[in-house]
C-alpha cells in the first residue's frame, strides 16, 4: 500500500508525480537543485518542518551573494523506507539534482542508499547516526556523529558524571534504536558497571508503562533513553506516575526546546548530551542563534543547526567546486574550513566520510530550561 506523499519544491511552481524534467542548464544565473527525503506529514513530520526552517534561513542567507543559487525539492517520505526508496529513484532520474539531502532516520536512508549509490549521485544523511550509514559506498557521507561516538559519551555521563551503576533502558526497537542499545551497553560494560534491563518499544507506541514497569523492576540506580524528543517528552511523563525517582539521561536526539514544551514539569532533573547549544558564546553559535530568533521567535535546537550547517555545505560545495554530481563528490573528499554552527569548521574524514570533532556539552533540564551541568547531586 503507498503511503501519501507530499513534495515541496521552493521557489517554483509545485510539480506532478509524473511530471518530466528537463536537464538543468549550467549557466551561473540558473538555480541549482538539491533533492531533500524526509518527513513533512506523519508521525516524524515535526523534524522536516524543523529542517525547512533551517533551510530557509541558510538560503536566506547565502544566496544573495552566491553566484550560484541554491533551492530546494523536498519530497514528503514520512521516514518510511518504502517512500525513501521511491524518492531516490526519482531524484537520480532528475537531472537538476546535483546532491541529496537526507532521509530522518537510517533505516530509511539505508534502505535508498544502493540506488544513490549506482546512480553516482551524493547521498547526504544529516541526521543518521547509524554506524553502518557511510559504509553504503562511497556517495554516502555525514555530518552527524556516529552513534559508535556518541554511546560511550552517554554512558561516561551516567557513570562517571552521575555516579550511576546500575542502568535501565528503554530504546526505540528500530535498527537504529537496537545499535544504539548494543553500543552503549557495550561501552557500560567496559567501564564496570551494568545494564539491568533493556527494554524496546515501537515507533508508533504511547502507553510505556508496561515496559517502564520492567525496567523498574530490574531495580536500577539510573534511567537511559534512547528515543526522539516527542517519545521521550510522554516517556518522561509516565516515569514519573509511576513514582520512579532515578536521574534520567537521554541521548543527543532527545536534546530540543520541545521536549520541554511537551514534557511540562515532568522533565525538570531529565540530563542529555548535546553538540548544540544556543547559550554558547561562541560567535558563530551566536550569530545563527539571533538570526533564527529574528526570523521565527524561538531558540534553535540540535536539528536546526545540523540542516543549517548542511544548507551551507551544500552551498559551498556547488559554489566552489561546481554544480554536478561529480563535482559534489569531489569536493566533499577536499573541502576543508567550511562555517559551522555544531564543528566551528567542517572538514571530513575520508575514511569514514564523517566529520569528526564535535565536543558533546551534558546538560540538564532545571526549572524548565536547559543548563549546563556542572556536577552536584543529580535531580
Amino acid at each position: 500500500m503507498s503511503l501519501h506523499r507530499r513534495s515541496l519544491l521552493l521557489g517554483s511552481a509545485s510539480l506532478g508525480a509524473g511530471t518530466a524534467l528537463a536537464p538543468r542548464s549550467a549557466g551561473a544565473a540558473d538555480p541549482v537543485f538539491v533533492g531533500v527525503s524526509g518527513p513533512l506529514t506523519g508521525p516524524n513530520a515535526q523534524y522536516g518542518a524543523q529542517w525547512k526552517d533551517a533551510f530557509d534561513l541558510a538560503l536566506e542567507q547565502l544566496n544573495p551573494a552566491a553566484q550560484h543559487k541554491l533551492q530546494y525539492v523536498f519530497e514528503d517520505s514520512q521516514s518510511d523506507p518504502r517512500q525513501s526508496v521511491a524518492i531516490a529513484q526519482k531524484f537520480v532520474n532528475d537531472a537538476r539534482i546535483v546532491m541529496e539531502l537526507g532521509d530522518f532516520s537510517s533505516p530509511a536512508s539505508m534502505a535508498a542508499s544502493p540506488i544513490y549509490q549506482r546512480a553516482k549521485l551524493v547521498q547526504f544523511g544529516f541526521t543518521n547516526s547509524h554506524p553502518d550509514f557511510t559504509k553504503g559506498g562511497d556517495y554516502m557521507w555525514s555530518n552527524s556523529i556516529s552513534q559508535a561516538e556518541e554511546q560511550p559519551t552517554l554512558a561516561d555521563y551516567a557513570i562517571t558524571g552521575l555516579g550511576r551503576h546500575k542502568l535501565g533502558v528503554i530504546h526505540l526497537n528500530t535498527d537504529w534504536g537496537v545499535t544504539s542499545k548494543n553500543l552503549f551497553s557495550a561501552a557500560v560494560q567496559a567501564k564496570g558497571a551494568t545494564v539491568t534491563a533493556a527494554e524496546g518499544f515501537l515507533p508508533n507506541e504511547r502507553d510505556f508503562r508496561s515496559t517502564l514497569v520492567r525496567i523498574r523492576d530490574s531495580n536500577p540506580d539510573g534511567i537511559v533513553i534512547i528515543a526522539y524528543y516527542a517519545d521521550a517528552a510522554t516517556i518522561v511523563r509516565q516515569i514519573r506516575t509511576l513514582g520512579l525517582t532515578q536521574p534520567i539521561v537521554a541521548v543527543s536526539s532527545v536534546y530540543s526546546p520541545k521536549l520541554i514544551e511537551l514534557g511540562g514539569d515532568a522533565v525538570n532533573g531529565v540530563h542529555v548530551i548535546t553538540t548544540f547549544f544556543p547559550d554558547e558564546p561562541r560567535p558563530g553559535v551566536q550569530r545563527f542563534v539571533e538570526a533564527f530568533r529574528a526570523k521565527y521567535n524561538r531558540d534553535p535546537d540540535t536539528f536546526n543547526a545540523t540542516a543549517y550547517d548542511t544548507m551551507v555545505l551544500a552551498s559551498t560545495l556547488v559554489n566552489q567546486y561546481g554544480p554536478t554530481r561529480a563535482a559534489i563528490r569531489e569536493g566533499l573528499g577536499k573541502v576543508r574550513g567550511v562555517p559551522s554552527v555544531i564543528f566551528g569548521t567542517m572538514q571530513f574524514d575520508q575514511t569514514t566520510r564523517r566529520v569528526e570533532g564535535a565536543q558533546y556539552k551534558r546538560l540538564v533540564v532545571k526549572d524548565g530550561r536547559f543548563t549546563l551541568f556542572t556536577g552536584g547531586t543529580p535531580s
